[in-house]
Parts: C-alpha cells; structure tokens; sequence
C-alpha cells in the first residue's frame, strides 16, 4: 500500500465512521431523547424501526456485532498464524482492526436505544472499556518504534537506526547531529540554510534530524512503554473476552425467543 493509498484509507475510515454517527443520531434524536421507561417511546412513530428488536434497531445489532467480530479476529490471525503473515503490513490490519470494532461500537450504541440494563449493560460497558481502552493502547503502540512489518524493535536495533541517521548526517551533508540537537524546532531551517545545503536537499535533511530527534526520545522511555503496553493486554483482553462471551449469550437468548430480523 502506497502513502496516498494509506491516507485515501484512512480518511475513508474516519469519514465511514463520522457519517454512521450523524446519520444514527439525526434520523432517530427525536426518539433516543425520550426517557427510556415510560410510554414515550412506545408511542413514538419510529418506535417499530428503532428500539432493539425493530427492524433498525435489530440490524445494527447484527451488522454491530458482525463488524466487531471481523475486526477482532482478522487482527487477530493476521498477528498469530504464519500463514498470513505476508497478507499486508500489521499495522495496516490493526488500523483495519480499529475502524471496524470503532465502527461496531457505534452501530451496538444505537441498537441498544441508549437503555442499559442486565446482563446486556456488563457487555455494553465492557465493550466500552475494551474500546477506549483500545483508543489508549493504539496511543502506546505508536510510542514503540516498529520495523516496516509491524515487528516490535529492541532497544539495540532502534539506537542502531539512531547510529544510521547520524553516519548519513555525517557523511553526506557534514553536519553532527550534536550541534543540532541544540537548535529549537523553529530555528532548524535557517540553521540548515548556514550549512550551505540547497533548498531542495534541505527538506530532507530537516526531516532526518527530527526523526533523529524522535528515535532520541522514544529511547529514553522505551521500557516504559513496553512495560506500559504489557499492562495493558490485561485490561484490553480480558473485558473483550467478556464482551464476546455476552454477545453470545445475548445471540443465543435472541434467537431462543424467536427473533430472526428479515431471516
């Protein structure tokens, strides 16, 4: 996947996500505002469509918790079996990942109408938990550099990519990386312009010296963030372990009373 490719993604993501809500909320605000207990919303004109078992309400239910499930376990075999390991770069799938459960949360929001209780308020707010949690742990995971694969780098081989932009620095346009280590991020431009580098070769230079600067601050707090992104898995896992086994049991329940959706 190409740069542009990735951003077109991307912004798909976002866009498909942002229009979801607006749509949801513009086309049932006048029903979801109403208190849930009472007879306001049974009396509402788009009571049939939009409570959890009408014909709206159920389908983001179903299309909620399908979106949720691809998104999990597509991750989830891409990062565990061999056997896709060639299937697109790791983190290309955990944006995927990200887009499809985000999206699933926002379709499971509406389909419960905003009404929690039972065993179905443990999952919904363990689906919560799972995706801010999941919002936080992409955080993390950005703070550790990774190679081009999505693998994990030690600390060695990240102050060996450090070591590699200092020797190019160096060697191709004469400037050690200690000098301008000490230049703030606004005076870069004209400290490079005093090195008589051209204003084409410029750009390059200036961005090498802030990925040096960056590979410079991810090292001082490496530990950190792994030993952060391992206290994490406990949390992230396990409440989505619980949210699908009460998604199951909400599916199993539904369909023992009989309702199918169009099926």
């Amino acid at each position: 996947m190409t740069p542009i490719v990735h951003r077109i993604t991307l912004s798909f993501y976002y866009t498909v996500v942002l229009i979801a809500l607006v749509v949801l909320t513009y086309t049932g605000f006048s029903y979801y505002r109403l208190p849930v207990e009472g007879i306001g919303r049974v009396d509402h004109s788009m009571y049939k469509l939009l409570n959890p078992a009408g014909f709206i309400g159920h389908g983001l239910g179903i299309f909620g918790s399908l979106f949720i499930v691809v998104g999990l376990f597509s991750y989830m075999a891409r990062k565990r079996f061999k056997i896709f390991s060639r299937a697109g770069l790791l983190k290309h799938w955990l944006e995927f990942h990200i887009f499809m459960c985000t999206l699933g949360t926002v379709f499971v929001l509406f389909h419960t109408s905003f009404k929690f209780e039972g065993i179905i308020a443990i999952g919904f707010w363990s689906l919560a938990i799972v995706w801010i949690s999941g919002v936080v742990g992409r955080f993390i995971y950005l703070q550790i550099p990774h190679s081009i694969e999505g693998r994990e780098l030690s600390l060695q081989e990240v102050k060996d990519l450090r070591e590699e932009l200092d020797i190019i620095l160096k060697n191709k346009y004469s400037i050690h990386i200690s000098e301008m280590n000490t230049v703030g991020r606004f005076r870069l431009r004209s400290a490079i312009k005093e090195k008589n580098i051209s204003r084409k070769e410029s750009f390059k230079v200036r961005r090498l010296i802030l990925k040096e600067r960056s590979l410079n601050f991810r090292i001082t707090r490496l530990q950190n963030m792994q030993n952060l992104f391992r206290y994490w898995h406990v949390i992230h896992l396990p409440f989505a372990l619980i949210m699908l086994i009460i998604m199951v049991i909400h599916i199993a329940i539904v369909l023992f009373f009989g309702y199918k959706w169009i099926f």
